[in-house]
């Protein structure tokens, strides 16, 4: 067993490297401390203990080996990162103006100090949450902060890309800090993919906070393609104050191994979470998602459908969960989990849970494994369609809900061109 406190002069010297504030290398520290002392997150019918998710190198790491041309890049802002480093950062001057800050998040520790300590694994993702957020928070090598300052409307959608290397074999562990301040509006768009897969046994693991205080309206796409040899945690969670709301629209397109935490919690009266995600699974594949919204508040909705699609001697789990704790009158919570098996060797799963606390709510469940409908295919076929094109156009359109989303057209078109390719294997 690992013995985590062995890395503590490692875990200074990187926090040193980034002239970290003196709060970060403590908050690390104290991560370090918790990971042994801390259960694994419970996703439901999913055995992942033995995977590789901890294994860590910690140090500076370069650059993948691929970079995208920054000469075809779209005016919208956007931030690219490569390894631990900031390779691409654009921003336009009306939008600084405006106070809107967009930059790699140790940068902001520097810049900002303030506003990252006081929201950095203190609201929506504790540090002590499980292992694994101990973990991240002890090992977290760069990430992306986004503020939006009140009463901000942002037309053009701001754009993150993490690009993983495959052929290192460093960890990939990366964090999102989001927070939208009262009546702010924008769309945010998050990809991350491999490069390379020649690296085995990777670590990967990828917390997601966003803050949404009363008021703000968030539009939150993400499009996943990191590689087979990484095995990734991934948790995703929102935090959503009185009246705000957030869509989130996620595509888990991954080739390794995947277990997901996707939660919103809805803290203030009013609050909304709208959760599509679509999901493919391929070759001996294992992917487990817990999809979680929490009403805490009175007349707060939140609504989950997830679409999934098994292929070869993969495995995929939905588990969707809908709590109303006490207290929060005239809730709504409804979740919607379907899976599609298209060998008779994989696996899929699609669990509803709905935690009910109080009275004069609404809350309902649908769930279902099965295969594509064959009326369906025949009257596509039946229309000069071939069966392989035909069973595309079914699975496709049974994963729109995400696919019209996705804010920036060409990512839109990355994910049904990974869908396809998906397919196609």
């Amino acid at each position: 067993m690992t013995k985590w406190m062995d890395y503590l002069d490692a875990v200074k010297a990187y926090s040193a490297s980034w002239e970290e504030p003196q709060w970060m290398t403590d908050l690390r520290i104290s991560a370090l401390e918790k990971i042994e002392q801390l259960p694994l997150p419970v996703i439901e019918k999913v055995k992942f203990a033995r995977w590789h998710l901890y294994n860590v190198k910690p140090e500076r790491q370069l650059e993948a080996g691929t970079i995208p041309n920054f000469d075809q890049m779209a005016d919208n802002p956007m931030v690219v990162q490569a390894g631990d480093d900031t390779v691409f950062e654009q921003i336009s001057p009306e939008l600084t103006e405006k106070g809107v800050i967009f930059t790699d998040l140790m940068t902001a520790m520097k810049e900002h100090p303030e506003l990252v300590k006081e929201y950095y694994m203190q609201k929506a993702v504790p540090i002590d949450e499980n292992s694994l957020t101990a973990l991240h928070a002890a090992f977290m090598n760069n990430g992306i902060f986004l503020y939006v300052p009140k009463n901000i409307v942002i037309e053009e959608a701001l754009e993150s890309l993490f690009i993983h290397n495959g052929n290192s074999d460093a960890h990939f562990f990366k964090h999102v800090l989001i927070i939208a301040e009262e009546n702010s509006e924008f769309s945010y768009l998050e990809r991350f993919e491999s490069h390379g897969d020649e690296a085995k046994k990777l670590a990967g693991n990828v917390v997601v906070e966003v803050i949404a205080k009363p008021g703000a309206r968030i539009k939150f796409s993400a499009i996943d393609t990191l590689g087979k040899n990484i095995a990734t945690y991934m948790n995703r969670r929102g935090y959503l104050m009185r009246d705000s709301k957030i869509d989130w629209a996620i595509g888990i397109m991954n080739d390794g191994n995947i277990i997901a935490d996707f939660d919103s919690d809805l803290i203030g009266d009013g609050a909304h979470s709208e959760v599509k995600i679509v999901a493919i699974s391929t070759g001996k594949q294992i992917q487990g998602i817990d999809t979680r919204v929490t009403n805490k508040a009175p007349h707060t909705i939140g609504h989950i459908l997830q679409h999934g699609v098994i292929l070869e001697k993969s495995t995929l789990t939905f588990n969707g969960i809908g709590h109303i704790l006490r207290g929060a009158k005239g809730a709504d919570a409804q979740q919607e989990s379907r899976v599609l098996m298209l060998s008779t060797q994989s696996r899929g799963d699609a669990n509803p849970i709905l935690l009910i606390e109080e009275n004069e709510v609404t809350a309902g469940h649908a769930a279902s494994v099965g295969r594509v409908d064959p009326d369906e295919l025949f009257y596509l076929m039946s229309r000069g369609l071939a069966k392989d094109e035909a069973e595309r156009l079914v699975i496709r359109g049974f994963l729109g809900p995400v696919l019209t989303a996705i804010p920036v057209k060409a990512a839109q078109d990355q994910l049904i061109a990974t869908i396809e390719g998906k397919l196609k294997k």
